[in-house]
């Protein structure tokens, strides 16, 4: 099975790029929905918030009030780092879950889909990694105009991350977001062609056909033996 990490910054774009692999038909692990999943009331990912934040990020409903959370976490380091201490297991363990599925239905390429791919340690599960760039300033303006927010809360979003410029050092592919989108699909078109190539042998060896080819060559392996052991059996003397 081939696991691409899919990771950028807000704004980049990384949304758009995962939509255009889920439109070729492959599939994707969203870790935004799963750590919205394991936000929902009632969870423990959402007892241990609450304990940790109080009951004021709460909404009527008793759900997370996400939006007021994230002021919260974005204007202070501290917090946030509390909050992903707080929910990095469970998270990772809603992305283990999600992949084993998705191998257990027999797909060899899949998309892991993680904004904090870096900052959370995924990348060692992922290869190829995707990085969906853009320049500070064109970042800025795009989140000011999505969110209609300031230029100092926008700003305080992105320097919560790790910088694009950093992670585009990390990546084994860069997606170039600052052009068009016809342009971005251009890019796209020679990554879907990358990431789709035929598995390498390890990968192969990974995936649900893998697994059973090798399963169905020991069982043949053992009733070769067998046989053989029952034709050439030692006599007593």
């Amino acid at each position: 099975m081939r696991i691409v990490g899919l990771t950028g910054g807000i704004a980049s774009g990384k949304s758009t790029v995962s939509n255009l692999f889920k439109s070729h038909g492959i599939p994707i692990v969203d870790a935004d929905i799963v750590a919205r999943d394991v936000l929902k009331r009632g969870t423990g990912g959402w007892k241990k918030v609450v304990a940790a934040f109080g009951e004021d990020i709460l909404q009527a409903d008793g759900e997370v009030d996400r939006p007021r959370l994230g002021q919260i976490v974005f204007s202070d380091p501290a917090k946030r780092q509390l909050l992903n201490r707080l929910l990095a297991s469970y998270i990772s363990s809603g992305i283990f879950w999600e992949i084993v599925k998705l191998w257990m239905k027999g797909f060899k390429v899949i998309v892991l889909d993680v904004p904090l791919l870096f900052e959370a340690k995924m990348e060692k599960w992922t290869k190829p990694i995707i990085v969906v760039w853009v320049d500070p300033e064109t970042q800025l303006r795009r989140l000011m105009a999505r969110d209609r927010t300031s230029e100092e809360d926008a700003g305080n979003r992105i320097n919560a991350q790790m910088s694009l410029d950093l992670k585009r050092t990390k990546a084994d592919i860069v997606i170039d977001n600052t052009g068009s989108l016809e342009d971005l699909n251009e890019q796209f078109r020679k990554v879907l062609y990358e990431v789709t190539k035929p598995l390498t042998w390890t990968e192969f060896g990974l995936s649900r056909q893998g697994a059973l080819s090798a399963l169905v060559s020991v069982i043949i392996g053992v009733l070769i033996c067998r046989k053989i052991s029952g034709g050439n059996g030692f006599e007593p003397s």
